[in-house]
């Protein structure tokens, strides 16, 4: 009798099954690990530019920029 497993084993597509699940979820954890990384980096960028937008407004005249919704609007 052969012994050898085919593809339409319960437990080869079991196995198969976990190897996949086990692969999707370290790809999910990465991609969590980018995305972490992003969102850093951009709320970084935001503090430089309120920054920057502090320090233009700290001019002799009274234009400055303003930000309305997440949108720098330039006001005389």
């Amino acid at each position: 009798m052969d012994n050898k497993r085919g593809p339409n084993d319960l437990e080869e597509q079991i196995d198969m099954l976990t190897k996949q699940k086990e692969y999707l979820q370290k790809k999910c954890r990465e991609a969590g690990d980018k995305y972490n990384a992003l969102e850093k980096e951009y709320d970084k960028v935001c503090e430089e530019r309120d920054n920057f937008v502090t320090m233009l407004g700290d001019g002799k005249d009274d234009t400055r920029w303003v930000k309305k919704k997440d949108i720098l609007i330039w006001i005389k």
